[in-house]
C-alpha cells in the first residue's frame, strides 16, 4: 500500500508541476508515430499527447494544427566558412557569364574599400560550351584589384590576372594534389584545382577573430531560420572550437555543434584536443581528405574518366599513409571521416577501415565516408558489413548542375552516382547533410526535395536524372534527423521526439507527407526550437 501510495503522489506531483513550453493542437510527427501535444522541461521533452496537455506550463504554443517535427541535423558542414561567406561575392544560382560578371562588378562597385574581391557560388556548367572560366572574364569588370572566387563545391578558385601577379603564381612552380590550369602556351588561364588554391589564397587578408565571431552570428540566424537545430563540422582545428565555446559561454549558441578536426598523415593524434562530448559542443571525429571533384578530374576513379581525359584522377595523399594514419587515428579512440568522393576513394576508405577493424579490434566506431559520389557495385554492401556510414548530401545530385559531372563519369557509371536508395536496401544508416558552403543551397528542404524527387523544381531546365536513386520521403527525414543523431553517437538524445529526448523541434508551414512531392521546396520554417527555447519564429 505504501509503495501504491508513493506512486499516486509521484504522478500528482508531476502532473501539477510547471513546464517551461507546452506545444499543442499540432500535426507532430515524432519519427515513430504522430501526436498533437509535446510538453518540454528543462531542455528536454517530459510528456507527449494527452499526458502533456495535464501539465501546467509557463508558456504555451498553439500550433494550429501546423506540422512539427525533430530538428534538421547537418552532419556534414563547413559552418564557418560558410558563415564568412554570407558578405562576399555570392555566385549561386547565377548561371550565365554576363550575370556572373555584373555580379562580380556590382559587389566590386559597393565595395570599393575592399583590398581583395572573395566569394563563390560559381558553377561548372555555367560558362560557355561549358569550358572553364578564364582569367579574362573577370579583368573585362574588375581589372584593377585581386578577385579570387571558389566553384561551388570549394575544390576549384578562379582568379584574375592581379590575383595571378601578387601571388606569382607564374613563376612558382606547384606539386602537389591539384593542379595550376594553363593554356596551350603555358599561361595559367586563372583556375586552380584543390591544394594549389593555397598559392592565390594565402595573399588573401585573414578574417579577424572578431570578424569570424560576427560571421558566426549571422550564420547561427540563418540556420535557425532553416531549421537546423544540430551540425556536424567537418575538417577544423583548434580555433573553431574557441569560437563555439565563446558563444556557448554567452548562452548564445543556437545550434549543437559537433566538431571533427583536420588530419593527414603527419598528424599526431595523441597530441590533438581532448576528445569532448557535451549536449551542445562536441569534438569526437577527425577528417581525411582522401580525393576531389569528379567535376575537375581530382577524384579518385577506378577506370579512366569519360569524357576523353587519359586519367582516374589522383588521390590526396598515397594510399599506404592513408591507410596508416587510419589505422593510428583509430587506436587513439577517434571517429573518422574520410572525403571520398569517386569509386577508387570510396573503396580506398573503405579498405583502411576494415584493416583499422582487423588490426586494432572491432568497436562502436561509427566511421564515416563523406560524399560517395560513384561507388563499384562490389563496394555497396561493404557499408553494412563494416558497420560503416555513408555521410551524403542530396542538394549535390540536383539536376542542374550535373551536366558536366555526367560527362566526366559515363554512362556506365550513371546507374549508381549519388547512389542513395542502392546503399540504403543494404541496411546501413543512411545520413544526409548539405556540405555547405560547396553548396548550391543550405536549406535542407531543397535537399529534402531532391532526395524525395530527384528532379529540378519545375520551370527550371533539365528535369528528371536518375530517379531510381530517390529515396521515400519518410527515410528522407529519418535521414536528416536520425541519421546525424546516430553519426554523432547521440541517438538516444536527439533525432526523434520522445520521453527524455532533447527538445530540438521545427516547425514547418506544410505537412511535407501531405503536399505532393514536387511542391516540397515551397514548405517553408516557421519556428525553430533548440534545448526547449525558440531561436526563430517567422514574423
Amino acid at each position: 500500500m505504501r509503495c501504491l501510495a508513493l506512486v499516486l503522489l509521484t504522478a500528482i506531483a508531476a502532473y501539477a508541476q510547471n513546464v517551461d513550453l507546452l506545444m499543442r493542437n499540432g500535426n507532430i510527427w515524432t519519427a515513430e508515430s504522430r501526436t498533437t501535444a509535446i510538453a518540454v522541461s528543462r531542455g528536454r521533452i517530459v510528456a507527449l499527447g494527452a499526458e502533456a496537455e495535464k501539465l501546467k506550463t509557463k508558456q504555451t504554443i498553439d500550433l494550429r494544427g501546423r506540422f512539427a517535427m525533430p530538428g534538421f541535423n547537418d552532419a556534414h558542414i563547413h559552418f564557418l566558412e560558410g558563415a564568412l561567406g554570407l558578405s562576399k561575392v555570392d555566385l549561386t544560382g547565377i548561371c550565365t557569364l554576363p550575370a556572373i560578371q555584373k555580379a562580380i562588378r556590382d559587389y566590386a562597385t559597393a565595395h570599393p574599400e575592399a583590398p581583395w574581391i572573395t566569394g563563390g557560388g560559381w558553377e561548372y556548367t555555367c560558362f560557355p560550351n561549358l569550358r572553364m572560366p578564364t582569367r579574362e572574364d573577370i579583368d573585362a569588370v574588375v581589372p584593377d584589384r585581386p578577385v579570387f572566387l571558389d566553384a561551388y563545391d570549394g575544390h576549384t578558385a578562379w582568379a584574375n590576372s592581379k590575383a595571378l601577379r601578387i601571388a606569382e603564381v607564374e613563376s612558382t612552380p606547384f606539386t602537389g594534389f591539384g593542379e595550376v590550369v594553363r593554356d596551350k602556351d603555358g599561361k595559367a588561364t586563372g583556375v586552380l584545382k584543390e591544394s594549389a588554391q593555397s598559392l592565390v589564397s594565402r595573399h588573401v587578408p585573414k578574417p579577424s577573430r572578431e570578424e569570424k565571431l560576427a560571421a558566426l552570428a549571422q550564420g547561427l540566424k540563418l540556420a535557425a531560420s532553416l531549421g537546423i537545430t544540430s551540425i556536424q563540422n567537418a575538417s577544423r582545428g583548434a580555433e573553431e572550437i574557441d569560437l563555439y565555446s565563446e558563444f556557448l559561454k554567452q548562452n548564445k549558441l543556437t545550434v549543437r555543434t559537433s566538431l571533427a578536426l583536420s588530419a593527414n598523415a603527419k598528424t599526431d593524434f595523441k597530441t590533438l584536443p581532448k576528445i569532448q562530448n557535451t549536449p551542445m559542443l562536441a569534438v569526437r571525429a577527425v577528417k581525411f581528405f582522401l580525393d576531389g571533384v569528379i567535376e575537375s578530374h581530382t577524384a579518385a576513379m577506378i577506370d579512366n574518366y569519360s569524357d576523353g581525359t587519359n586519367s582516374t584522377g589522383p588521390t590526396a595523399m598515397p594510399p599506404d599513409q592513408y591507410r596508416e594514419a587510419v589505422r593510428q587515428a583509430d587506436a587513439a579512440g577517434w571517429q573518422i571521416y574520410t572525403h571520398a568522393i569517386g569509386d577508387r576513394a570510396v573503396r580506398l576508405a573503405l579498405d583502411a577501415y576494415e584493416n583499422a577493424a582487423r588490426l586494432n579490434g572491432k568497436r562502436d566506431s561509427r566511421h564515416r565516408i563523406e560524399h560517395i559520389e560513384v561507388i563499384h557495385p562490389d563496394d555497396v554492401p561493404r557499408f553494412t558489413s563494416l558497420g560503416v556510414l555513408p555521410v551524403m548530401q542530396p542538394i549535390h545530385a540536383y539536376p542542374s548542375t550535373v551536366e558536366v559531372w555526367s560527362k566526366a563519369v559515363g554512362e556506365k557509371r550513371l546507374e549508381l552516382a549519388f547512389p542513395w536508395a542502392s546503399i540504403a536496401k543494404t541496411g546501413a544508416k543512411l545520413t544526409f547533410s548539405s556540405d555547405w558552403p560547396a553548396c548550391i543551397s543550405l536549406n535542407p528542404i531543397r535537399g529534402l526535395h531532391n532526395a524525395v524527387n530527384r528532379r529540378t523544381i519545375e520551370g527550371e531546365p533539365k528535369t528528371g536524372w536518375l530517379p531510381e536513386q530517390r529515396v521515400s520521403l519518410e527515410l528522407a527525414l529519418k535521414a536528416y534527423t536520425q541519421g546525424g543523431a546516430y553519426a554523432s553517437f547521440e541517438e538516444n538524445e536527439k533525432g526523434r521526439l520522445a520521453k527524455n529526448m532533447l527538445a530540438d523541434i521545427v516547425v514547418l508551414s506544410n505537412d511535407p507527407f501531405a503536399v505532393p512531392p514536387q511542391d516540397i521546396h515551397q514548405i517553408k520554417v516557421e519556428m525553430t526550437i533548440v534545448d526547449g527555447r525558440i531561436v526563430y519564429k517567422k514574423d
